[in-house]
């Protein structure tokens, strides 16, 4: 396989055929760098060298009803985490001010739960207007879980930018991490976000058992979609949790996961997500070669590592922090 070929079908608008698709997760290792390559290609026709920051807030967390097996805040979870309701507006704003402080363009606000109530989008609403006044260069993202109508059209009244919910994996293989809800929940959710003017944020979960057709199946789900932004994220086998037990992927698997979906998904913004340090391990910067987009700082339930860390890559590959655009006043004065 000619992987520059490939590039070329996904800049010509042609596309990569799911076999195609599937021929790159089964590269020999060896291979990867010249399939980083061509993935790179693609990157910089769309991004340049620009690195999108996001910094993630968990504003509620535990005690979801939900069965998802790799969730530590999931019903049966025996993960030792911290409990509490949605945060003070005091809390979210000192939040807000820690990413804009780490460069981040994008501030991320996560709700545990099935879905949100209406009053839970009410206290939202207010945090993200005064998010938006004090802060007005985030783009804010917030992800709640299941969305109504409705709920969607306040949420964009009150200023978020973009719906974060992720499909996870392919539908075949969904019956497999959660029962407690199906996958056209979750795909109805994500269209509900965009026919009310969000942008739309959905991705996936690797290492959960899922097989190469289900990776490739889901890069294709997310391309017929349409989805604007695309996390992948690496199970974080989390004690306490079904998944406890379940074996570390490969750096080189990993790596090839992100080349593929940035083949399939070429316009798309694609984010290394949760996991990376614990699966891409010392490679970790090699990935920015095919994703244009991480997460800084911890994430829901875990750690991560040091936003100089990420700085320091960023800047040895000779990448740039994406900045937030100038304020029309600024561009006119």
């Amino acid at each position: 396989m000619n992987w520059n070929d490939l590039a070329g079908k996904s800049l010509n608008g042609e596309g990569v055929s799911r076999a195609e698709a599937l021929a790159v997760l089964n590269a020999p290792d060896e291979e990867v760098l010249a399939l980083l390559d061509a993935a790179y290609r693609v990157r910089r026709k769309h991004f340049g060298k620009r690195v999108k920051l996001n910094f993630l807030l968990n504003a509620k967390s535990g005690l979801c009803p939900e069965d998802c097996n790799y969730c530590s805040q999931a019903k049966g979870s025996k993960a030792d985490i911290s409990k509490y309701p949605f945060l003070p507006e005091a809390d979210i704003l000192a939040a807000a001010g820690r990413a804009s402080a780490a460069k981040a363009r994008r501030f991320c606000m996560v709700n545990s739960g099935r879905g949100p109530t209406d009053g839970e989008i009410e206290q939202i609403s207010g945090a993200v207007k005064k998010v938006r006044e004090n802060y007005p260069g985030l783009e804010i993202c917030v992800c709640l879980g299941l969305l109504a109508p409705d709920q969607a059209k306040a949420l964009k009244d009150a200023g978020v930018d973009a719906y974060n919910h992720n499909l996870n994996t392919s539908e075949n293989h969904y019956g497999s991490i959660c029962s407690t809800h199906d996958y056209q929940d979750r795909k109805s959710t994500v269209q509900t976000a965009q026919s009310h003017g969000l942008s739309s944020c959905s991705g996936c979960l690797f290492g959960m058992g899922e097989a190469d057709g289900d990776i490739v199946e889901l890069a294709f789900t997310l391309r017929e979609m349409k989805v604007d932004s695309i996390p992948i994220n690496f199970l974080m086998a989390i004690q306490g949790t079904p998944l406890e037990r379940e074996e570390q992927m490969s750096p080189q698997k990993c790596l090839k996961i992100l080349a593929l979906f940035r083949l399939v998904n070429p316009a798309s913004e694609i984010r290394i997500a949760g996991g990376r340090e614990v699966q891409l391990r010392w490679l970790q910067p090699l990935g920015l070669y095919a994703a244009n987009s991480i997460f800084i700082g911890d994430y829901l339930t875990t750690n991560g590592q040091a936003p100089e860390e990420d700085f320091a890559i960023i800047r040895d590959l000779g990448f740039e922090i994406e900045e937030a655009p100038c304020p029309s006043s600024a561009l006119t004065a």
